[in-house]
């Protein structure tokens, strides 16, 4: 099965700390800055690399400020091998 990697963006200038999606989130993400934003609030940010893009993190912001993608990442398989070639050869690749 192929493992499925997710990212988010986050506006922190329009974060207001909340945490709804720290709590929403079931790989522990998402963590509180020590720093403010500029309207003086604790903003959110990725505090861990291991996102699976679930949105439940969007789907809980009250200010909808969080974007998240997700991208599969499937195993790499060979296809084609050559050796000892010498002449022209020709090869379809599949998709």
């Amino acid at each position: 099965m192929a493992k499925v990697k997710g990212d988010i963006i986050i506006d922190i200038e329009k974060c207001k700390g909340c945490e709804l999606c720290t709590d929403a989130c079931p790989q522990e993400t998402l963590g509180l800055s020590s720093k403010l934003n500029s309207k003086g609030y604790h903003y959110v940010v990725k505090v861990k690399d291991n996102c699976t893009g679930c949105i439940n993190c969007a789907l809980v912001c009250p200010e909808g400020i969080i974007k998240v993608f997700r991208k599969t990442l499937k195993k790499i398989e060979s296809m084609a091998a050559t050796s000892n070639v010498n002449d022209n050869i020709t090869f379809a690749v599949r998709p």
